[in-house]
């Protein structure tokens, strides 16, 4: 690595030369004769994309939508050495009705008493030290974290905290029998493993003892976030699970009062989320007990959930096999679908043998993944419960609960502000994004005003 100057000094570049000695060495180059690469459409063959699902014009009796999205932003407190940061999220819910939608695409005008029809949002905002920063009485960066978190979950908001949504999630308490204990991965003091939580046990403010080090302990410590902290480097690499890990509890807190309040409303009520149904990190574990929810749901009431992805490998590929190209037509017509077993995942998307028996992404993924050419020619990749984990195998129709209806809804929440995207994401994401300029600036000049040194 070259040096940086601090001084008068020149700062040190990297050689112009030195690639030679990379391009004439024969391990080099043997090895990357060896490495596989994507497939492009041509190279995909139309057996491997067959059978095809007609979507058609499927009647539905879905009336709402629920969009959730969440995002963050850094903010630098000090820049001095040692610096210090510290990261701002927001998330939010957005309801509308799917009638509203279409009295606006059936209208001339737009006026803006019609959007505000689509604003009803909720949102729930979380600080996070991520550098150098300790919170209240907390020893360290990662017990600031913890405590920070343990605090954003036992917050009462409109009398109900995510907490007791955590706790019915996590034992299951949506069944007759739910689970009378759950294993903890390690303790974030003693590292002492596999330590037993017993529901009964735990107290109104949901902590409980190590029985090890007699140490505090928080439920929300299953999440396994501690394990990626650390003290003198930070806490950046836990951002992303974060937010997609509070993206989806903020989901089963609704599902969690609908079922208690009105469960009729779920035959009705579409729950559409920004990226993959699935949990990555330390926080894959989750997937679990959302995947027994989502089971739950298809068998005693109904189940209406989708994540949409908006980039990645999954998506350029999609874009990649639905374009029309000389010679060579779309290998998807306009309103069918092509769902993704294991063999066509790591043949055509992710270079890996097509021969796994494991399936794709098992131990973080409660959907099989299903790409959809809307009526309009639109190109999206949808996440859609599955109940078997060993399902995406060899994924068929009647694998995903309500999957026509589904697709055919995302086709009428079609939206031109971007490509292939869908006006309850793109809205939620307008109302909750956090920009560096001018949100993260100000966040910034805000966050420096209020701590104390």
């Amino acid at each position: 690595m070259s040096y940086t100057s601090n001084s008068n000094r020149p700062n040190e570049y990297a050689s112009k030369s030195s690639h030679s000695h990379v391009i004439n060495d024969p391990t080099v180059s043997d090895y990357l004769s060896t490495c596989a690469l994507p497939k492009e459409q041509t190279e995909v063959l139309e057996t491997d994309v067959t059978p095809l699902i007609d979507i058609g014009g499927v009647a539905s009796d879905l009336q709402h939508v629920i969009a959730i999205d969440g995002g963050y932003t850094e903010a630098i407190v000090k820049k001095k050495f040692p610096s210090s940061k510290i990261a701002f999220f927001q998330f939010g819910a957005l309801f509308f009705d799917l009638e509203h939608l279409q009295e606006i695409s059936d209208s001339e005008f737009i006026f803006p008493e019609d959007m505000a029809k689509f604003k009803q949002l909720e949102r729930f905002k979380l600080v996070l030290p991520i550098k150098n920063m300790v919170y209240s009485d907390a020893g360290s960066l990662t017990d600031s974290i913890r405590k920070t978190i343990h605090q954003f979950f036992l917050l009462k908001r409109d009398k109900r905290d995510f907490y007791t949504t955590l706790k019915w999630l996590v034992f299951e308490e949506f069944l007759e029998e739910p689970k009378s204990n759950y294993v903890l991965a390690n303790c974030p003091h003693c590292s002492t493993r596999n330590i037993k939580i017993e529901r009964e046990k735990i107290g109104d403010d949901f902590s409980f003892k190590c029985n090890n080090c007699d140490n505090e302990l928080f439920l929300i410590d299953i999440f396994r976030l501690h394990e990626a902290v650390d003290d003198e480097i930070g806490a950046g690499g836990i951002l992303g699970y974060v937010t997609t890990l509070i993206e989806q509890i903020v989901m089963a807190h609704y599902i969690k009062y609908i079922l208690e309040q009105q469960p009729s409303l779920l035959n009705k009520l579409f729950f559409l989320k920004d990226g993959p149904l699935a949990f990555f990190g330390q926080t894959a574990n989750m997937h679990k007990p959302f995947r027994s929810l989502c089971n739950y749901l298809a068998d005693k009431h109904n189940l209406f959930i989708a994540g949409l992805e908006k980039s990645g490998a999954f998506v350029e590929h999609a874009l990649e096999i639905t374009k029309d190209i000389q010679d060579y037509n779309s290998l998807l017509k306009n309103g069918q679908c092509l769902l993704l077993s294991n063999k066509y995942i790591y043949k055509y998307i992710l270079p890996k043998s097509g021969d796994s028996i494991e399936p794709y992404a098992r131990t973080s993924y409660y959907g099989g993944k299903v790409i959809y050419k809307s009526q309009s020619g639109r190109v999206y990749v949808v996440t859609i419960p599955v109940k078997n984990e060993r399902i995406v195998l060899d994924p068929q129709e009647n694998d995903f609960k309500n999957l026509k209806s589904i697709l055919s809804t995302i086709d009428k929440l079609k939206c031109d502000m971007f490509d292939n995207s869908l006006l309850p994401i793109a809205l939620a994401n307008k109302l909750v994004s956090l920009a560096y300029h001018p949100s993260g600036v100000l966040l910034e000049k805000f966050a420096k005003e209020r701590i104390t040194h």
